[in-house]
């Protein structure tokens, strides 16, 4: 279809005030006046990285999507929180300049610690999260180890002193490729396992894909390792904190965040449940976003 081969352009986009002078970006798909859903990209990603069929299930079922830049990427400010439970301080400016009383929040991949914070911060105003194959915790009691994050973790000094400059290279390796990403995630997709392989292979995943990248990185392209040096520190909150519903999905195939690390946090989580994704790898969350969309909008506050 054609809505699948290039992205309608979200029904808003802009960047909302947020603390110390700082700014997010946003972009919003679905009804304005709609019951509201933060998407939580992944890391890399930004604001775009919703999936199609999310996009049209929001506008089926008259669903509000707002997808958030983190600090560093698109428009948002460069910055790095103290810890994740910090950043549920700016998602409650921009709820309020949005006009948002509750809202349920999903988070993909890194994008799911983020979603978990504001179930701990915000939990007046959150009334479900989900999480698609989410980051778990590397510090304190609540810590996992092993999987390919333990790299972030032994690296964290140096990610830590040279994030900025570092920063600033990723951000012009990036453009210099930028005619090349069609290509690029194309061999990304050949060495991924058979779950990612086919999920990246369909053109609406692809163009989703390259248009989140092209619009996301087009200023900056820091946000990627923020997020990993907030991955290595504690987290501000246990997850015996996030009292609010959890819903999981998790492939079992997952190459990235091993399955045992989301089956770690649902079972020390107060109200979770988790949803095998048989056979599926990393991605695999993205591919059933209209499921996930059902259960999250079923849910009621506590």
């Amino acid at each position: 279809m054609l809505r699948h081969e290039h992205p309608r352009r979200p029904t808003l986009e802009g960047n909302v005030a947020v603390r110390d002078g700082r700014r997010l970006s946003f972009a919003e798909y679905g009804s304005h006046t709609g019951p509201a859903i933060v998407w939580m990209h992944g890391t890399p990603g930004a604001r775009r990285q919703i999936p199609l069929d999310a996009r049209a299930y929001a506008e089926e079922h008259g669903l509000r999507i707002i997808g958030i830049d983190r600090p560093g990427i698109g428009s948002s400010t460069p910055y790095l929180y103290p810890d994740l439970l910090d950043w549920t301080e700016d998602l409650a400016l921009l709820l309020d300049t949005l006009g948002i009383d509750h809202v349920r929040i999903i988070g993909l991949s890194g994008g799911g610690p983020y979603a978990l914070a504001a179930g701990a911060g915000l939990p007046e105003r959150v009334r479900g999260v989900g999480a698609l194959g989410g980051v778990a915790p590397t510090r304190g009691p609540d810590a996992v180890d092993g999987g390919p994050i333990q790299l972030a973790v032994r690296l964290a000094p140096l990610l830590s002193a040279g994030r900025v400059p570092l920063g600033v290279v990723l951000t012009t390796a990036i453009r210099a490729v930028k005619p090349l990403a069609g290509a690029g995630l194309d061999l990304y997709a050949m060495v991924q396992p058979p779950g990612d392989k086919n999920l990246l292979s369909r053109p609406e995943f692809k163009a989703m894909f390259l248009d989140d990248l092209l619009n996301g990185s087009r200023f900056q392209t820091s946000a990627p390792l923020a997020d990993l040096v907030l991955f290595t520190r504690e987290w501000g909150f246990h997850l015996a904190d996030v009292k609010v519903p959890v819903r999981w999905w998790h492939g079992d195939a997952d190459h990235i965040v091993p399955f045992r690390h989301g089956q770690h946090v649902v079972d020390r989580l107060p109200d979770a449940t988790m949803s095998i994704i048989d056979g599926e790898s990393h991605l695999g969350g993205l591919g059933i976003a209209a499921a996930v969309l059902s259960e999250l909008m079923s849910l009621h506050a506590v």
